[in-house]
C-alpha cells in the first residue's frame, strides 16, 4: 500500500510540474505574441492565433489524404497518380464498376472507337524514329515516350541513378535537364539528351560563355545522342532556372562550374541569341562541334515568333532548321519558380502543340524538324492525345517521379523532399533505392506504351503514330464534343 501511495504521489507531482510548465509557457508565448507587432492576429489573439498557421500547414496534409476526391486534387489528383504508381508496380491498371472521370469537363478529350478495330495479327508497335538525318551521328530513338529534364541538382543522386537504369531498361531517353552531365546520369547506359540551358552548366568558361571543348568532351560519350537548348521551360518561361544554395553541394558546383553553398540563378536568356538568325547559328555551330543531333525547348506565348522561325528556316533552307523542338506547356514543372510565371505565363500543351504542329506541317518541316510535347502528360491517354495533336514524341518529367515514388508533397524547392526524390539530405535519400526504383521507371516507361499502343488499337490504326486529330472530340462548353481537327484544322 506504501508503494501503490508513493507513486500516486509521485504522478501527483509530476503532473503539477507539467500544467505549470505549460502554463509557464503559455503566459510567455502570451507575452510574446501581445507585444511583437508583426503579426496581427498573434497580437489580437495571443497563443490562440498560433493554432491557425498549425492547421493551414496540416491542412494540405488532410486535404490530401481525407477530404479530397479522387479526381480533385491540383497539379496532380489521386486517380493520375494512383495509376502511375500502379503501372510502376507491375500492377494491373484495370478497373470496375465504370469511370470516376467527368467527361462532361471542358476540354476533355474522347477517342472515336472504330466500329472494326484491328485483330490482335494485325498489330504494330511504334517504328523508331531517325532525328537530326543531316548531323554527322544521327540519332534513332526507340520510344515514343521519354523522360524529360530534370537536372541533378534539382533531383538527387539516387533519383538519377534510379532514372538512368530503369532508362536504360526500357530504351527510352534521359534529359539531363540543365545541370550538367553527372557519371550518374551515364552509369545505367541509357540513351542521354544534354541540355544546355541559359547558364551552359556543365559545357561553360569561367565568364558563362560556351565552351566548345567541353562540349566536344560532352559529346565524346557516345550514350550522349542529342543536344537541347533550353529556351524556356513550363515553370517559369522568360526567367532562368532557379537551383537555391541549400541544394548546391560540393560535387554538384563541380558538374555545373559554379560555386557552391551559393544560389545558382541562371540568366533568362542565351547571352549572345538575340533573334532566331542567332538562334539558328548556335544550332548550327553546336551540331558543328558534336557531330550530333540539336534542337531547342520552348514554351509557346503566340504563333507569330514561329511563323517567324519557320520562314527563315525555309530561307536559309531546311538544314539549317533545328532537328527537333520540344513544346513545354505553360502549366508549370518540377524547377521552382514565381507563382506569377507558373501560373499565368505560356500557353497550356493543350492549346500549344496542336498550333506549332499545324504551322511545321504547313512549312513543309514536317520530316526534318521533330515535335516533343512536354507539360504534365502523365497518362495513357495524355499522350495518345498528344500523338494524335502531332507530338512525334512526349516527354514527361513528373510521372518518372511519380513511378519513383513521389507523394507530390510540394516541397521540391526545398530541401526536404519525403521521399529522396529531390533532395541532398542522405536522411531522406535513403528512402530511396536505386537498385529497385529503376525497375518502377521501367515498368511505367513501358505500361504507358502498351496502353498507348492499347488507345490506338481501339480507334482503329495499328500503332500510336497513326493517331490522327479526326480520332479525337473534344467536349465543348455547351456539353458535346467536336472532333479535334475542325478546331485545330490541318492543310
Amino acid at each position: 500500500m506504501n508503494f501503490a501511495a508513493t507513486a500516486i504521489q509521485v504522478l501527483v507531482v509530476l503532473f503539477v510540474f507539467v500544467v505549470g510548465l505549460a502554463f509557464l509557457a503559455a503566459l510567455i508565448l502570451f507575452v510574446i505574441d501581445r507585444t511583437q507587432t508583426e503579426d496581427a492576429v498573434r497580437r489580437n489573439y495571443p497563443v490562440l492565433g498560433r493554432f491557425r498557421y498549425l492547421f493551414s500547414t496540416l491542412g494540405e496534409f488532410f486535404r490530401q489524404y481525407f477530404f479530397a476526391m479522387d479526381r480533385e486534387e491540383l497539379p496532380f489528383n489521386r486517380a493520375q497518380r494512383e495509376w502511375v504508381k500502379r503501372a510502376g508496380d507491375g500492377h494491373g491498371n484495370t478497373i470496375a464498376f465504370g469511370s470516376t472521370r467527368n467527361i462532361g469537363v471542358v476540354g476533355t478529350p474522347l477517342f472515336v472507337n472504330a466500329a472494326f478495330p484491328p485483330l490482335d495479327n494485325q498489330f504494330a508497335s511504334s517504328e523508331p524514329m531517325l532525328i537530326g538525318p543531316n548531323a554527322k551521328t544521327p540519332f534513332v530513338a526507340k520510344s515514343i515516350f521519354n523522360i524529360s529534364g530534370m537536372s541533378y541538382g534539382a533531383i538527387s543522386k539516387p533519383a538519377v541513378q534510379a532514372l538512368s537504369r530503369g532508362a536504360a531498361k526500357a530504351g527510352v531517353w534521359l534529359n539531363t535537364g540543365e545541370g550538367g552531365l553527372s557519371p550518374f546520369h551515364l552509369e545505367g547506359g541509357c540513351d542521354v539528351v544534354f541540355q544546355i540551358g541559359t547558364a551552359k552548366y556543365g559545357v561553360r568558361t569561367k565568364d558563362g560563355k560556351l565552351d566548345d571543348a567541353k562540349l566536344t568532351e560532352v559529346a565524346a560519350h557516345e550514350t550522349v545522342r542529342m543536344f537541347e537548348i533550353k529556351l524556356a521551360q513550363g515553370a517559369k518561361p522568360g526567367k532562368g532556372g532557379i537551383l537555391p544554395g541549400a541544394k548546391i553541394t560540393p560535387e554538384i558546383a563541380k558538374i555545373r562550374g559554379i560555386d557552391a553553398g551559393q544560389d545558382s540563378i541562371s540568366p533568362n536568356r542565351h547571352d549572345g541569341v538575340d533573334d532566331f538568325e542567332d538562334l539558328l547559328d548556335m544550332i548550327a555551330h553546336i551540331r558543328d562541334v558534336t557531330g550530333k543531333p540539336v534542337g531547342i525547348k520552348t514554351v509557346v506565348g503566340a504563333a507569330a515568333p514561329f511563323v517567324e522561325l519557320f520562314d527563315l528556316i525555309l530561307s536559309r533552307g531546311a538544314n539549317s532548321a533545328p532537328d527537333f523542338i520540344t513544346i513545354d506547356g505553360g502549366e508549370g514543372g518540377t524547377g521552382a519558380a514565381p507563382m506569377p510565371l507558373m501560373d499565368l505565363v505560356g500557353m497550356p500543351i493543350r492549346e500549344a502543340l496542336p498550333m506549332i504542329a499545324t504551322l511545321r506541317d504547313a512549312a513543309g518541316l514536317k520530316d526534318r524538324i521533330r515535335l516533343v510535347a512536354s507539360g504534365k502528360l502523365v497518362n495513357p491517354g495524355d499522350i495518345a492525345w498528344a500523338m494524335a495533336a502531332g507530338a512525334d514524341f512526349v516527354t514527361s518529367a513528373r510521372g518518372f517521379m511519380f513511378s519513383m515514388g513521389c507523394i507530390q508533397a510540394l516541397k521540391c524547392n526545398k530541401n526536404t523532399c519525403p521521399t529522396g526524390i529531390t533532395t541532398h539530405d542522405p536522411r531522406f535519400q535513403k528512402g530511396l533505392v536505386p537498385q529497385e526504383k529503376y525497375k518502377n521507371v521501367a515498368k511505367y516507361a513501358a505500361s504507358i506504351v502498351k496502353e498507348v499502343e492499347t488507345i490506338a488499337h481501339s480507334v482503329g490504326v495499328s500503332e500510336p503514330r497513326q493517331l490522327r486529330r479526326d480520332h479525337v472530340r473534344i467536349v465543348q462548353p455547351n456539353g458535346t464534343s467536336v472532333p479535334m481537327n475542325v478546331l485545330h484544322p490541318q492543310e
